[in-house]
């Protein structure tokens, strides 16, 4: 099989990763011009990120912003980890088809589909949208990915490991505790990292059910630029991109520990 890349491969990718990128580095380098102007470069500076950390209308909308995609994140992780594991052990059962449906679900759904059906469902039950509404729908729509995430580890899980436990006596409880939670431990971090960072950059969902005094970072921004692009923005959205890049190279590097422990596992299984 010949593995080298030839020149038409190497010219798309090129392509590809510029056109996916390059918006990003520009925004990045212009987060450090010294001019108001988000076109004209006057010479480096930070002042722009000196000038958002006195910004407290961002500062605000940063904090809600990281309490909706903790707890939504959290609550999502066990939401998606319980339903994988129905999914992998407990078999066929009635209604199996349509709860796998409705969990994969949100993977395809239309964010704006998804945000105004949580809408109309929170003012159907006279609920105040607020920051409690917000982490209700991004916990709907995170779940799934953390289900899928869970659902692949425990497809590859040995589960003589979990017999084992059973033989010796360990209720199913205690075998999912002792064993096979602490097993499939880094694909549940990674569920958790993907959730945060999906939470962090939502912004059609959010805008549905959010309220007057819960306007996440995301919103605060896009009402910004509507208004024009400002250096903040600049500044500000360099900060979002170091944190969705920090947790998807987070979840990158727990999925890669996770598989290379699971091939560890199967050698030390053929060897004895």
């Amino acid at each position: 099989m010949n593995r080298r890349l030839s020149w038409f491969n190497v010219t798309t990718l090129s392509l590809g990763f510029a056109f996916l990128y390059l918006p990003m580095l520009i925004l990045i380098i212009y987060s450090f011009n010294a001019s108001k102007l988000v076109t004209v470069w006057a010479g480096f500076s930070t002042q722009w990120y000196v000038s958002l950390m006195g910004n407290q209308q961002f500062l605000d909308a940063a904090w809600v912003t990281l309490r909706v995609a903790f707890f939504s994140s959290t609550l999502a992780t066990v939401l998606g980890t319980m339903a994988a594991y129905v999914l992998v052990r407990a078999g066929r059962f009635p209604g199996r088809t349509l709860f796998s449906g409705m969990i994969y679900a949100p993977l395809v759904m239309p964010d704006v589909i998804t945000g105004l059906s949580l809408l109309l469902l929170f003012i159907a039950i006279n609920l105040d949208r607020g920051i409690f509404t917000i982490v209700l729908a991004h916990t709907t729509f995170s779940m799934c990915y953390v289900s899928v995430v869970v659902s692949s580890r425990l497809m590859t899980f040995d589960r003589s490991l979990e017999e084992a436990a059973l033989d010796l006596g360990c209720t199913p409880f205690d075998a999912f505790r002792s064993v096979t939670l602490p097993i499939i431990t880094p694909a549940v971090i990674s569920g958790w990292l993907l959730a945060f960072t999906l939470s962090l950059d939502d912004l059609v969902i959010a805008s549905f059910t959010a309220g007057p005094s819960s306007t996440t970072l995301p919103i605060r921004i896009f009402s910004s630029v509507r208004l024009g692009v400002s250096p903040e923005i600049n500044a500000l959205s360099t900060i979002m991109i170091s944190i969705v890049a920090v947790g998807v190279v987070s979840a990158s590097l727990v999925s890669k520990r996770a598989i290379i422990r699971q091939r560890q596992e199967e050698l030390a299984g053929v060897r004895a």
